[in-house]
């Protein structure tokens, strides 16, 4: 008869514990990598969290409902330009198409790269805001003193009129926040600016 060795198997027994640990690490660490981009992917495609919705054409419904959209715009305080929207707000009925155009200025005496991002509120908005043409997440390089006129064109879908909690609402806000890039100006000169 042969007898176990406790020993192996305790050796056996922890080099199976070590195993699963090290597999939960490094499962835990590529989650963590893969959760940003995905969260973005998530938001973006359900508009959770005020992202609006990327559209691919106009809504070809109207709706009844008009709100007023409230632009936004925000700069880091890193970031020596001025960002503004050419008025500061609309009134949009749902379905119906608007573009709109925000003003930034390179206060500064070298060219500087930045980049927007953006978000909608009431958060539950972002499922009914759907951007066709956006300025955001493109970097941007203005030379000393340029400006630029930059379009955003969106619509409110027409299901947020029946929607529980949009349907009592009668304001959106659509906010823009400038930040630096760390992205060298020359790194960003030979691309398209939108």
């Amino acid at each position: 008869m042969i007898e176990a060795n406790p020993a192996s198997d305790l050796q056996r027994r922890h080099r199976r514990v070590a195993t699963y640990v090290v597999c939960v690490v490094f499962s835990m660490v590529g989650l963590a990598y893969a959760s940003v981009p995905l969260y973005e992917l998530f938001c973006r495609v359900t508009g959770y969290g005020g992202t609006p919705k990327i559209a691919q054409s106009e809504s070809g419904l109207r709706g009844n409902k008009i709100l007023t959209v409230r632009l936004d715009a925000n700069i880091a305080s890193d970031l020596p330009w001025i960002f503004e929207p050419d008025v500061p707000s609309i009134k949009l009925r749902t379905g119906e198409t608007a573009t709109v155009f925000y003003k930034v200025r390179n206060r500064s005496d070298k060219a500087t790269v930045g980049i927007a991002g953006y978000n909608v509120a009431p958060d539950r908005a972002g499922m009914f805001f759907n951007k066709i043409a956006c300025f955001c997440f493109n970097e941007q390089v203005l030379g000393p003193g340029e400006s630029m006129d930059m379009p955003v064109v969106f619509y409110l879908d027409p299901k947020l009129e029946t929607d529980e909690i949009m349907k009592y609402s009668d304001m959106v806000t659509m906010s823009y926040t400038f930040y630096a890039s760390k992205t060298p100006v020359a790194a960003v000169k030979g691309k398209p600016a939108l």
